[in-house]
């Protein structure tokens, strides 16, 4: 994966994306002669977003490409020059240009692990130590969860999203949140996420019903005999289902007519109607049957509808209803299953409406409120530094939860027999690790006095990923890390699932802030 054979690394890779006090202290080491210590950090914040109970960890592919690329430029440090004091010693331009990350450690959540914050000061288990959690991420999980497995949620908000990155990089985290597709095709070209779509009003109201296709004709699904005209033929299906519906053969916008056969000859395998341009019921609806149920004289089954306004639940349970009908009407079976979609400003209180029990809406395409995370636009993530030389370094001050742990640390994560989550575990790098089956003594955030919890299953979470300048193992596909997701989400109890405020859970029969993130004390023996 180096930069010259990855363009998409060589485009995310830019080293200037950062800080100025980053530079300023570079040139304050460099002339301290410390310009080579080695030095930790961790990465991680206090608060799970969106007043719930958990977040996930993702962006380690993006950070591994900026560390393998990263390389100063003659134009960059031309332009660090400018911004620095003029008297700065050129010898320190010149070692700017020498930098790279060859000697550079990373240690990481997998991508798509849970990750929670810390209870105690700044001690939360780091997401990264030298990515971290994604609000996108999490904001798609939420979702997710409130959706349940069953409906499909499409990502379409690549017009809200905050410049070309920004949409990007929200379609790929909303996929591995637990979004099945998405609009955004540079996503599928660059990330592999699966792409879906219909089409938009514009198409529709362009038509004006006068319009002649040059090729009006469409051969049976089979293959096997004679085209058929697909205007046509809808037009005499139309007077059938006008007549069913109780309409006026004319009252249905004939440019919308035009347009589904349009996009019907284009698509015959896979077609679908976006229904509510002029009116659902007396003219998208019914040019929608017409269209559908003369391609399924040749043989072909459409797809979908889309319903973009007004009252979604209540339309779609409507447009079922007809599509019941239509299909004991005209012995066409397949109608009455044809997915209804639906999209429109969709937030977390109109997904949970539109995946109550009974609902019809089957598919669900959500924009603004996945990839801009309106309820919270920010994590509030804190990078520190807890070593230099291998030697601890605490920040401390008057306010106790801006405090710091010091020195290098590994952290567990600790599952029940179900394996369900119990704790994450945060210790010393040199405390023994506990151990499945042993009774472990740790000590919640602000507790006066330790606990006990007997763990059957005991993860490590930070990987090594990167180990001076060098991948340690491939990094896994966005469908492996989506995978993992899915996963760590099982692992949530009813509890820890609750979206609006922390979940609370008993461990020796004391309630503890859950998922907590302690300070081991070491087990008991």
């Amino acid at each position: 994966m180096a930069a010259e054979q990855d363009p998409e690394g060589r485009a995310a890779a830019r080293p200037l994306l950062t800080d100025l006090y980053q530079a300023t202290m570079a040139l304050g080491y460099w002339r301290a002669g410390r310009a080579r210590d080695a030095a930790e950090f961790e990465l991680f914040f206090r608060r799970c977003p969106f007043g719930g109970a958990f977040a996930l960890a993702a962006g380690l592919r993006d950070c591994v490409r900026f560390l393998r690329a990263f390389r100063l430029r003659d134009a960059d440090v031309q332009f660090l020059a400018s911004v620095l004091p003029p008297d700065t010693d050129p010898a320190f331009f010149e070692h700017l240009r020498s930098l790279d990350c060859s000697e550079v450690t990373v240690r990481a959540l997998p991508e798509g692990c849970l990750a929670f914050p810390g209870g105690l000061g700044e001690g939360g288990v780091p997401g990264l130590e030298v990515p971290g959690p994604s609000l996108v991420a999490t904001n798609a999980a939420r979702l997710r969860l409130i959706a349940g497995p069953e409906k499909r949620l499409l990502e379409m908000g690549l017009r809200r999203a905050q410049g070309p990155d920004g949409g990007l990089t929200a379609s790929t985290y909303s996929y591995l949140g637990g979004f099945d597709s998405s609009s955004n095709v540079l996503a599928g070209q660059l990330r592999g996420v699966p792409v879906a779509g219909t089409l938009a009003h514009s198409f529709v109201t362009s038509f004006s019903g006068s319009e002649v296709p040059p090729d009006p004709m469409l051969a049976p699904a089979a293959g096997e005999g004679p085209g058929v005209d697909l205007a046509a033929k809808a037009q005499v299906w139309l007077e059938h289902v006008c007549a069913h519906l109780g309409l006026g053969v004319q009252e249905p916008h004939p440019g919308e007519r035009a347009a589904f056969v349009a996009y019907a000859l284009a698509f015959p395998r896979a077609f679908q109607g976006l229904l509510d341009s002029y009116s659902v019921r007396r003219s998208g609806l019914p040019n929608f049957l017409a269209v559908a149920l003369a391609l399924g004289e040749l043989g072909y089954r459409a797809v979908g509808v889309r319903l973009d306004s007004g009252d979604l639940l209540q339309q779609a349970q409507e447009i079922r209803k007809v599509f019941r009908a239509a299909a004991a009407q005209f012995q066409v079976p397949w109608l009455e299953s044809v997915p209804i979609a639906v999209s429109n400003n969709i937030d977390e209180e109109a997904l949970a409406r539109l995946a109550q029990e009974g609902s019809e809406v089957n598919v669900i395409g959500i924009g603004t409120s996945v990839v801009t995370c309106p309820q919270q636009p920010s994590l509030g993530c804190v990078y520190k530094l807890v070593a230099v030389g291998g030697q601890p370094r605490m920040k401390l001050t008057e306010d106790p939860e801006k405090q710091t742990l010091p020195g290098s640390k590994a952290a567990f994560r600790l599952l029940g027999s179900d394996g369900s989550l119990l704790m994450d575990v945060l210790q010393l790098a040199e405390e023994p690790a506990p151990q499945a089956g042993q009774e472990l003594r740790v000590w919640p955030p602000g507790a006066q006095e330790p606990c006990t919890v007997r763990p059957a299953q005991v993860e490590p979470l930070l990987r090594l990923c990167l180990q001076q300048g060098q991948l340690c193992e491939p990094l896994p596909s966005l469908a492996e890390s989506r995978a993992l997701v899915q996963l760590s989400l099982s692992q949530l109890s009813p509890e820890h699932r609750r979206l609006q405020s922390p979940a609370q859970y008993q461990v020796g029969g004391r309630p503890l802030q859950a998922p907590v993130d302690s300070l081991c004390a070491g087990a008991s023996p």
